[in-house]
């Protein structure tokens, strides 16, 4: 009876874990994409790097043209 406990405990608890690690990387990804992208890109054109910030701007637009 231990033994069956054992095993369904990590079986419920395995997936939540999978579950949490997926939602993190999600969460992780809209984060990055809404708050420190756009930050990243304001500070580059205020320290007057505008020269690596359009073009960083232009890959990451092809790249969610092509995502989408």
């Amino acid at each position: 009876m231990t033994l069956l406990f054992i095993i369904l405990m990590f079986a419920v608890f395995g997936k939540l874990i999978g579950l949490a690690f997926r939602m993190t990387w999600g969460v992780a990804k809209i984060l990055f994409t809404l708050v420190f992208l756009p930050v990243i890109l304001i500070a580059l054109v205020i320290g007057g790097l505008v020269s690596l910030a359009l073009p960083l701007l232009v890959i990451v637009g092809i790249i969610t043209l092509a995502g989408s």
